[in-house]
This record gives C-alpha cells, structure tokens and sequence, in this order.
C-alpha cells in the first residue's frame, strides 16, 4: 500500500477556553516558546512523511494559512538588509510540502470539519492531526514515532490507527477512553508503555466515563490515520443533539466493519488548547529552546 502522503488539520475552532489570548489572535498562532503552536504539530507532519495539509476553517482563520505562505514584501526587505538567514527561517516549508485551507461552512462539529477537507484529499488516504496537541518535539524521533509509527502501521495492515497515551485516575472522566479488544482487555502492562509505540486491536470507545466504568486509562491523543472509508461514514452520520457530527460516530461504524487500532504514545503531549497546560507547555519549550542556545 502506498504510504500517506496527505493529512487535514481543522483549525476552525474558535478557541474560548484560550480567552482573552484568542480573542484577536488564532489560537494556533499563539507561541510556544519562539513558534506558534501550529509550527510544530505541522513539522510534526512534515517530518512523518506528510506532503499536502488541508487546513479547515473560517474566515478568521486566514491568518494560520498566511504564516505558511511566503510574505514577498517582508522577504524583500530583510534580504535588502541582509538578513537573507532570516528570511530563509520564515521560508521553512520544503519545496515538495503544500498547506491550503478550505473553509467548513457550519461549525457542526469535528467529524463535518474532517469531511469538509474531502475536496481535496479526494480518494487518498490521510492523517488528522488536531491543533491544539501539540506532541513533544524535543524527546523521541519524529520520522519514526507515533504519526510516523501509525502511518507505518497502516500501510502493513490498512487499519486506521488512533494515538492514545495512558492518563492518570482523575482525568479519565475528561476523555474519550479506548475499550480494547478482548485479546488485550486483561493487558494491564499496555497502559504503561510509554517508552515505544505498539499497536492494539480496539473494540470501541467510551465518552468521559467514570473511572469504575471506563475499560481502559488509554485516552485519545488527537492524531489519526484513516483510510479513505471514513469519508462514507462521516456522510451516513446522523447529526447528534445540536447538529454536529460526531468523528467517533463515524470511528464505530468503521470498527465494527473493517477494524480500527491504537497505537500507544511515545513521549509527551500538551494541550496547547487549554489555558493552564498551554501556560506549562510555553514555559517548557521555552526553557528547551534557551537551553539550546546556550
């Protein structure tokens, strides 16, 4: 099977939880350290094998798909200046990668921002990468864990692969948690591997459950790799309470069809996307990047 090359990035969420920092500013184009956070999650596509990014979103949200385009004027000037590395910096994309944006239209939910990227990606198969999780990039090997290691994984067996890492007891009930299949249900030791990925069968998942119902501590990171079928799924869903369409809807019916694994987490991951944890995420790639400079 040929390798992914295509991946969509939804960008149209409106960020309230980032309030007051979002108020005038993307929330993926708010730094970490000297970056926005959205640099690394699409290096982190780049350095996968990724080629084309679909960018969903709105018309507020044009400013995303301008960091990634080339600022003629501005390149001019600072290379007038001589400050042609500079310049180069701001001009990091690799020839051979594209990032465009289409817009969602209605703000209905994940699974219909997803589906509105299907004019591009057309009939590849391809990754979604959320925004607001932003992976560690200073540990571990990007060309080789996690979207890296599932989009491997797809192209050995074609099923999709959902990233899941373990949480602690007092969170389970903030996340989708992986029930596994039942070879794995009893495997106690899987919720620990945090040093190496590995790849599991998944039965299902449970929204935010209680920790005496929820059939696992692996929660959903928010990077997957689907193949094209998801497109068919996400257009059969039916609209849950408040119109949206739900992605996990569309996950279920594609396990219970052609079957869906997970792939545990190497390393770390930040919710750029919250205002506490963006607040230790920023003080962290900031402290790495100082330190690299030293």
């Amino acid at each position: 099977m040929k390798k992914i090359t295509h991946a969509v990035i939804p960008v149209a969420g409106f960020g309230t939880r980032m309030l007051p920092l979002s108020k005038s500013v993307p929330k993926e184009l708010l730094p970490l350290g000297n970056r926005p956070a959205i640099h690394y999650v699409v290096e982190e596509a780049i350095a996968a094998g990724i080629k084309h990014i679909v960018l969903v979103g709105h018309a507020q949200k044009s400013a995303i798909e301008n960091y990634f385009d080339i600022n003629a004027e501005l390149d001019n000037q600072l290379r007038a200046k001589d400050k042609d590395a500079l310049a180069d910096s701001l001009n990091w994309l690799p020839d051979d990668v594209t990032v465009s944006m289409i817009r969602q239209g209605k703000p209905l939910g994940l699974g219909h921002a997803v589906l509105a990227a299907r004019p591009i990606i057309g009939e590849h198969d391809f990754a979604v990468l959320l925004p607001d999780v932003v992976l560690d990039p200073f540990t571990g090997d990007m060309t080789a864990d996690n979207l890296a290691f599932m989009i491997d994984a797809f192209a050995k067996d074609s099923h999709s692969q959902i990233l899941v890492y373990k949480v602690a007891d007092e969170d389970v009930h903030k996340y989708g948690i992986a029930q596994l299949n039942e070879t794995y249900s009893n495997a106690g030791d899987i919720n620990d591997k945090a040093e190496v990925n590995a790849s599991f069968k998944v039965a299902g998942f449970v929204e935010k459950p209680s920790l005496a119902d929820a059939p696992s501590r692996l929660a959903v990171v928010g990077r997957y790799v689907f193949s094209n079928q998801i497109f068919d799924y996400l257009v059969n869903t039916k609209a849950s309470v408040g119109g949206e369409i739900q992605l996990t809807d569309a996950i279920d019916a594609l396990i219970s069809e052609y079957g869906v694994n997970v792939t545990t987490m190497r390393g770390d991951s930040y919710d750029a996307g919250d205002m506490r944890s963006y607040m230790q995420a920023f003080i962290y790639f900031a402290q790495q990047q100082l330190a690299e400079d030293e």
